[in-house]
């Protein structure tokens, strides 16, 4: 694995690398089972694959975890070149964002709703710097968790506005075996914490059930996910929301070939953590 810290290097590298097809998948590091299923899915879809580590600050608020975001290079490179990544660009900030850097993306309404309303400019971070990454990576084909769905929707909003020539592929959801979705942030979690984070799981499976039962109505749907929430004292939510994938605007029925998005965010102790289901009715 070729290590490059440099975007004129990752432009060489990528001439000189002959034809076939890229597949890339930005990370943040810290990385986990959830990434290594996004190499493999990489992996099989493409001739190489690229990653990139990069803990980019425009995504972080004032307050936010950006100094202590956990940063586990040596480990990170290890699960990389065991899953066959042929690139690593891991650029330094000043490197992405040099002096007199100006330039951002407002992919609109949909970046305001979920995490974006209650994370204001995140979503205008992570689209610029996705935007650069598939600038200087031009991969053919880039993978993200279904974790991040709110992500999903502003990176399929910003790819199709700005006509760009890649194709988003979304891998599912990796837990561990009791339910909790898999995050760089769970190591800030503790013993007792890493238990009551179970809840947000939870509370996705008993809407989930209630859908399978044939409850259709947002308002049941989402009382239901809420009262099992209601039962960690130690949880302080953020939202809970029925919306529609794409726009993340609000659901009011479950429709027939239309699954909608189910997803929760909120605090225990100090971290804030994600997690959704799609909503299918049968």
């Amino acid at each position: 694995m070729e290590i490059v810290r440099s975007i004129a290097g990752v432009r060489a590298w990528r001439r000189g690398a002959g034809a076939g097809s890229l597949g890339f998948v930005p990370t943040m590091g810290a990385l986990h089972a959830g990434h290594a299923s996004l190499l493999r899915a990489a992996r099989a879809g493409n001739d190489r694959v690229a990653a990139s580590i990069f803990v980019n600050p425009t995504q972080f608020g004032p307050g936010e975890d950006f100094s202590r975001y956990p940063r586990t290079f040596a480990a990170d490179c290890a699960l990389l070149a065991a899953e066959g990544v042929a690139l690593l660009f891991a650029p330094e900030p000043a490197e992405m964002y040099p002096a007199g850097f100006s330039t951002a993306i407002d992919v609109g309404p949909v970046g305001a709703r979920l995490d974006g309303a209650s994370r204001p400019g995140h979503f205008t971070g992570v689209a610029t710097v996705v935007a650069k990454l598939f600038s200087i990576t031009g991969p053919e084909r880039a993978y993200f968790g279904q974790k991040d769905a709110a992500q999903v929707a502003v990176l399929r909003q910003m790819v199709r506005d700005l006509s760009l020539p890649v194709e988003l592929q979304i891998c599912p959801i990796v837990r561990e075996p009791d339910g909790l979705a898999l995050s760089s942030r769970n190591r800030y979690l503790s013993p007792a914490e890493r238990v009551e984070a179970l809840v947000l799981s939870r509370a996705l499976l008993a809407a989930e059930d209630l859908a399978r039962h044939g409850a259709r109505d947002a308002a049941m749907l989402l009382e239901t996910a809420r009262a099992v929430l209601g039962e960690e004292p130690a949880l302080r939510l953020d939202y809970l929301a029925l919306v529609e994938p794409d726009t993340l605007e609000p659901v009011a029925f479950l429709e027939p070939g239309r699954p909608a998005l189910l997803a929760v965010a909120g605090w225990i102790g100090v971290t804030r953590l994600i997690d959704n289901t799609l909503l299918s009715p049968v």
